[in-house]
């Protein structure tokens, strides 16, 4: 089960609700996170994600309510005593942000934080999963995350015993793809399915644009900015933001199975116009709240 925990929702400045952005996604014992900003290891701490179990994170840009909190974060984990090292990657060229962030103080880190100035790509691949990066549009050099668990195969039963199919067989063929049975080749895309594995997509800060609509196609949950209310389109535009309106366009033309709003201006006191805009054109959406867990 992947557990997706929205720990901050704002843009551009915290409410009295609302932390700065960022994203943790747990998977088989590990945490990634998505940006950031500010107070994201108060976040952490208030809403159960475990610190030291933290893997990489990922940066979407340099702008500072994305990523001010790595200066705290990276203390915290030291003065706790990790030794495993830290993986950040970080749109190329923007790698020096985050070492002065790093070392700004000259604290005593225990342990190595390797800095990844990255492009678009596979940049991190797990045993049974990767998480690439695609190009978003905005006013600086900004990338979005997608979290996909690799493709599985599943033997069908009935056609397994018809041909004979037992014991090492399944593991010969899962090897090699295909073998002799008999008279017969067996190949193993004629006795199995494909469960597609689950995608998390994540898009902050962004215009819409093409490339969120290709990473995200078909996954199961695309998490993407909403800024501004459509009524403030022509300031979305200008700043490099996105609409709720936009955002949804962009889950329908993905077609993807949930849409999760967040990085709101500090603006909207009430979230419900956003969520109803984005509504309706893309029904299966949420405006997230500080600490909304979801589970894949």
């Amino acid at each position: 089960m992947i557990r997706v925990t929205v720990l901050g929702t704002s843009g551009a400045s915290p409410t009295k609700t609302r932390s700065l952005t960022s994203v943790a996604l747990s998977y088989d014992g590990n945490i990634f996170l998505f940006d950031c900003g500010e107070g994201t290891q108060m976040q952490v701490l208030k809403y159960g994600v475990n610190y030291s179990r933290i893997k990489a994170i990922f940066i979407s840009h340099i702008h500072g309510d994305h990523v001010i909190g790595i200066a705290g974060l990276v203390r915290t984990m030291a003065l706790n005593g990790r030794k495993n090292p830290l993986y950040v990657f970080v749109p190329r060229g923007e790698e020096k942000v985050i070492s002065t962030l790093v070392h700004f103080d000259k604290a005593v880190i225990t342990f190595d934080i390797v800095i990844n100035g990255i492009g678009a790509g596979v940049q991190y691949r797990g045993k049974d999963f990767t998480v690439s990066s695609f190009r978003l549009s905005h006013t600086v050099p900004s990338l979005g995350y997608a979290f996909k668990v690799n493709d599985r195969r599943r033997f069908n039963e009935t056609k397994c015993k018809k041909l004979g199919l037992e014991g090492e067989m399944f593991s010969i063929l899962q090897k090699k793809g295909s073998m002799r049975l008999g008279r017969k080749t067996v190949r193993i895309e004629s006795v199995t399915t494909v469960k597609p594995g689950e995608k998390i997509v994540y898009a902050s800060d962004t215009r819409p644009c093409a490339s969120t609509v290709s990473a995200a196609k078909g996954a199961n949950l695309l998490i993407h900015e909403a800024t501004y209310a459509d009524t403030e389109s022509k300031l979305a535009r200008e700043r490099g933001h996105s609409t709720a309106k936009a955002a949804a366009d962009i889950a329908k033309r993905a077609k993807v199975g949930k849409l999760v709003l967040i990085h709101m201006s500090a603006r909207y006191r009430d979230s419900a116009p956003i969520e109803a805009e984005a509504r309706s054109v893309f029904k299966d959406t949420i405006v997230a709240q500080d600490g909304e867990d979801i589970f894949i």
